[in-house]
């Protein structure tokens, strides 16, 4: 370059250029033709060498200029795809406000590359209506963004009927006159007949992950009953989650008649498995009172479990209001509704996607714990090649870390190939020019577990001669279901372990089911631990992305009798973690 330079310094042809013009301007004021054909030869001997220099210095250099040169080429293709027309003025402000968000995050190539601009991705395949305020919830179209495109698509009838059942809230929510007729029926205590529009009200009850899953399934116990679902605000709601149905509230109004939820329980007078007990309601029973409560939690009894039996959603159905606490995942059981049975089959072809498409549609997180998850995935996920996600849960009394967990963990990583062993005989691997870089995410109330497989990877390099960084966003020591932040920071770890590209859980635990169903995976799960040893083998593949409803009836309605509901039907089967709980999966008979 520099012998460049200085042959260009002693022979400018410009220059000589200039000292011919001013020769000839000084002898008369026009060219004549032998000097117009000399400038034209230098003009000639120019254009090589200014055409080799603008070469040299537009030449693309990896990571520089040459990575905004195809992003703006890719760009460009995807405003050529022709898309589906935007829904009003609102909804074209929308999309150049997430096409701005869109080109800040996928600067990386590890995001999501698919076009980010197109409605279909935006709108989750059609899950998410049109019409929000984008800026009231960022993750609400934000989301897809950070997510690889998954094979599992909602079927056109499920988008039908979550379009018409926002139309139904819209219709019967909050502050509407059918609203406010059916809370006067609520004070007056009095059943009134053909009522438009009739509710259900899910009671904030349990942990975070419980509250996710029970929400879920209490959304889809509405969507199969025209209800109107309600939900109580308890400490966090409104804090955690963005409203998912548009131009209405999902929240009870805060000055809402019933507020001793708390209360509730399986001898309250209108526990619907207490009345069924002391045979005070009945099918033929003539006058039903406008509400009763539903106790669906971990303990409840025989008379309770006979909400999952098809004589008793009928009497159900005459009812306006009803009340349900529960901290389980009991989609399962719905299944076993033989009056349900085609609905959810037109819902759910693919029976595993239930909470994976109910999830994602109902759960957005605030924009507070929107900003947890985006910081952190930018600052330690992001740049990975592959990101690895293992949460930890232990029930064993104690302090820890345990080693028999530690154990267990590494075991399960190294058997499976989700981790590299560490090279304990090379201190040094050879710096090679693209290295592969693991990104692994732990989540556990304990930071004794992140901080040995971290010092791990640290003291040794990988038998691979990847790069393994591992990280943990809190370690808050116990459950403190209660507090604002604590519940932030767990919703916000729960997202990011369902953005990772393999995951590993443990056994029982409501907090990686989530994560597995949203972010459609089927993690390693890991065997409980008994008497404190490592079981052998330490974990297996997940049979299917859904939860496993723990606590489920084992009842047949029609014989009266007790029955392994498990082995009923294909797709209703053990859990993998828990061999009296049911799981959907996916199966050729149906």
């Amino acid at each position: 370059m520099k012998r460049f330079r200085g042959n260009l310094s002693t022979s400018n042809p410009t220059d000589s250029l200039n000292d011919g013009v001013s020769r000839v301007a000084e002898k008369k004021s026009g060219f004549n033709i032998m000097k117009s054909v000399g400038i034209l030869v230098v003009c000639l001997l120019i254009l090589p060498i200014l055409l080799t220099v603008s070469s040299f210095y537009r030449e693309p250099s990896s990571g520089g200029v040459s990575g905004f040169a195809e992003a703006r080429s890719f760009r460009m293709k995807d405003e050529e795809v022709h898309h589906p027309p935007l829904d009003g003025a609102r909804e074209s402000a929308e999309a150049k406000d997430f096409k701005t968000v869109a080109e800040k995050v996928t600067g990386s190539e590890n995001v999501s590359s698919h076009s980010v601009d197109s409605p279909e991705i935006r709108h989750l395949g059609g899950l998410l209506a049109a019409g929000f305020d984008e800026a009231s919830c960022l993750s609400r179209y934000q989301s897809s963004l950070y997510r690889k495109a998954l094979p599992h698509k909602p079927s056109s009838y499920l988008l039908s009927r979550l379009r018409k059942y926002e139309a139904l809230h819209k219709r019967c929510g909050p502050y509407t006159a059918p609203f406010d007729k059916a809370l006067e029926q609520l004070k007056s205590g009095h059943k009134i007949e053909n009522e438009e529009c009739n509710y259900l009200v899910w009671v904030s009850f349990s942990g975070l992950g419980n509250r996710i899953l029970s929400l879920a399934s209490a959304f889809l116990y509405a969507l199969l009953t025209n209800r109107v679902l309600l939900v109580d605000r308890g400490t966090d709601m409104v804090d955690l989650f963005c409203e998912p149905f548009p131009d209405t509230s999902w929240l009870l109004p805060v000055d809402f008649p019933v507020n001793m939820f708390d209360s509730f329980g399986q001898n309250s007078p209108h526990c619907y498995g207490n009345m069924l007990k002391n045979n005070m309601i009945t099918n033929s029973t003539e006058s039903l009172p406008p509400f009763l409560y539903l106790h669906l939690v971990h303990d409840y009894g025989d008379h309770d479990k006979l909400f999952f039996c098809d004589q008793d959603q009928t009497l159900l159905h005459k009812v306006p209001w009803l009340f349900m606490k529960t901290d389980n995942y009991f989609v399962p059981s719905l299944f076993l509704v033989p009056s349900f049975e085609q609905e959810l089959r037109n819902l759910f072809p693919e029976k595993e996607t239930v909470f994976h498409h109910l999830g994602r549609y109902l759960f957005h997180p605030s924009n507070p714990v929107w900003g947890l998850i985006t910081r952190y995935y930018h600052a330690y996920l992001e740049k990975a090649d592959e990101r690895i996600g293992i949460q930890i849960r232990v029930f064993d009394i104690g302090t820890g870390p345990f080693q028999h967990v530690l154990d267990q963990i590494l075991a399960c990583s190294l058997k499976e190939n989700v981790l590299p062993d560490a090279n304990v005989r090379e201190s040094i691997v050879q710096p090679s020019g693209n290295k592969r870089s693991k990104a692994v995410l732990i989540t556990s109330l304990n930071a004794g577990y992140f901080e040995k497989i971290r010092n791990m990877y640290w003291e040794y390099p990988s038998v691979t001669g990847e790069v393994i960084a591992v990280y943990q966003p809190s370690s808050e020591g116990y459950q403190q279901t209660e507090k604002k932040m604590h519940n932030r920071k767990a919703w916000a770890e729960m997202y990011l372990l369902s953005l990772t590209d393999v995951l590993v859980t443990s056994s029982w635990s409501t907090f990686g089911y989530v994560a597995q169903g949203l972010g459609g995976l089927k993690p390693w799960i890991l065997y409980k631990p008994e008497n404190r040893t490592a079981p052998d083998p330490p974990c297996r593949r997940a049979m299917s992305m859904e939860p496993c409803f723990h606590a489920p009836p084992f009842y047949d309605c029609k014989a009266k009798t007790g029955v392994d509901t498990g082995a009923l039907v294909p797709h209703v089967t053990h859990c993998e973690d828990m061999s009296w709980g049911l799981k959907l999966v996916d199966r050729d008979e149906w």
